[in-house]
């Protein structure tokens, strides 16, 4: 068989797609985040997306976005970043590469600090200039995580199952 350079996906479009094929297991009705944590050598060590801790029901925990603080999903879902994080069993996460479908906000981004990733790979950035945001940036880069958004190829993948 004849294989063209096309023939294939790159590994950022391969990883990018695993997060963002996690970000479709979340039940939040309104963003969902996906993450996926890569090593030096292109290994998958962990996936995350947003949703309320383990043996918190998303029946029973609200996804609001506005009303009495206590009756909103802030205060109560975890995002993908540190979903991913959590979900790791293997030990140091030390220089591996973070791909994500949103960019990081400043709580997820002190656990991606003090777990030693190293690279984040983002695809939108629909927050940026919002406090959160600005702290993020300035935390990852005074820390030396490098950040770059991910380059879409235009490539349509369709999964069919």
């Amino acid at each position: 068989m004849n294989h063209k350079r096309n023939d294939y996906i790159t590994w950022d479009e391969y990883f990018m797609g695993v997060a963002a094929l996690s970000a479709m297991r979340s039940k939040d009705p309104h963003t969902q985040v996906g993450a996926c944590i890569v090593s030096e050598d292109n290994k998958i060590l962990s996936m995350g997306y947003n949703g309320f801790p383990m043996g918190c029901s998303d029946d029973e925990f609200p996804w609001d976005r506005e009303g009495e603080e206590l009756e909103t999903k802030y205060l109560y879902v975890t995002h993908s970043e540190l979903n991913a994080i959590l979900n790791y069993r293997g030990g140091s996460l030390e220089g591996a590469t973070l791909y994500v479908t949103l960019f990081p906000c400043n709580e997820c981004t002190k656990a991606i600090i003090q777990s030693g990733i190293k690279t984040i790979v983002y695809d939108s950035d629909k927050y940026a200039g919002t406090p959160s945001n600005v702290a993020s940036k300035r935390m990852l880069k005074t820390a030396g995580v490098s950040c770059r958004a991910y380059e879409k190829t235009g490539r349509n993948v369709t999964l069919e199952f």
